[in-house]
């Protein structure tokens, strides 16, 4: 597969990625990066392919693949381990956000030198620099202080202080300002806010939808490569499959059946990517037109995706 190629696969898992970052989409983006010679990018996709890779069959032979491409991008660069004091702080490597505390799996970097970072509201920065060389690894670990503010903290002393100044407004115990004498202060009411619930669902839905689309459309691609590789064979040992003799049966059976598992998988992926458009475009809807509610009906969502001989499609389970 030529570069430009590559990058056009590089950009539309990408877009899937950032939709639906799953282990088959990592696993393919991971190879695309390896192939590109882009070992940092190539390193972090198959790491989180390996730490969520499934227990199934039909992916099992695949998994030696990823090692090994793994652990050839991974001599290329740099390893880092960061942990944080604070839970939910927004880590960052030379400026760059690459997730929050706490930080899962490695963070691979270039070899030389980096800031981490770490960063959460109401907290001081905490940052080290760290040397890492090809193939190495390192270790940062940020502790947290809270950020001090003194304007804040002076901030209700000099409202008290104003309020009682004599001579100024209203004199000490007396009434606002509009409101009669003991009557009661009412809180404004609090906005209902919007049940995002079926909204979360059908995205959740769409995402999954957009997984088994990626997922067919790969297992097509490997189902016509291999369709190509039989019909070469038949034809390089000057044999063909149309009115096929006794010893060429067997082999144009088999091409015949893997011609229908090109065809099965490639509309399953339609289905599957259609589905995914049409759910994305119900939430939206949804979100617009659903009443907004103060409570949301507990129960679980599940979103689960089909894909059968000579369809696929999605089905939602659960309860609002």
């Amino acid at each position: 597969m030529g570069s430009r190629k590559l990058l056009e696969v590089e950009t539309a898992l990408q877009s899937a990625w950032e939709l639906n970052p799953t282990f088959d989409v990592a696993y393919n983006l991971g190879n695309t990066e390896h192939k590109l010679k882009k070992h940092r990018e190539a390193a972090q996709y198959l790491s989180f392919a390996l730490r969520h890779w499934p227990l199934l069959k039909t992916v099992a032979k695949l998994k030696p693949t990823a090692e090994q491409r793994l652990a050839e991008s991974r001599a290329q660069v740099g390893a880092v381990t960061v942990t944080v004091g604070m839970t939910g702080a927004e880590v960052l490597v030379d400026g760059k956000a690459v997730g929050r505390a706490p930080v899962e799996g490695e963070v691979f970097v270039e070899p030389g030198e980096h800031r981490v970072e770490a960063r959460l509201e109401g907290y001081a920065p905490a940052s080290q620099t760290v040397k890492v060389g090809k193939g190495g690894a390192a270790e940062v670990a940020l502790a947290m202080a809270t950020a001090k503010s003194d304007a804040r903290d002076g901030a209700p002393v000099a409202r008290a202080a104003e309020g009682s100044a004599p001579g100024v407004g209203a004199g000490a115990g007396a009434p606002a300002a509009g409101l009669a004498p003991g009557a009661p202060v009412e809180p404004p009411p609090r906005p209902q806010e919007r049940n995002w619930v079926p909204v979360i669902a059908l995205g959740a839905a769409s995402a999954v939808g957009l997984g088994v689309g990626i997922g067919m459309t790969v297992a097509s691609n490997d189902a016509s490569a291999d369709g190509r590789a039989q019909a070469d064979a038949i034809l390089e040992a000057g044999g063909g499959c149309p009115d096929a003799p006794p010893a060429y049966e067997q082999a144009c059976s088999e091409l015949r059946e893997t011609a229908s598992r090109v065809d099965t998988f490639g509309r399953a992926a339609t289905v599957a990517y259609a589905a995914s458009g049409v759910l994305a475009a119900i939430a939206a809807v949804t979100y617009a037109l659903w009443p907004r509610s103060a409570t949301v009906a507990s129960g679980k969502v599940r979103a689960l995706p089909e894909a059968r001989i000579g369809y696929g499609g999605i089905t939602v389970q659960g309860a609002w």
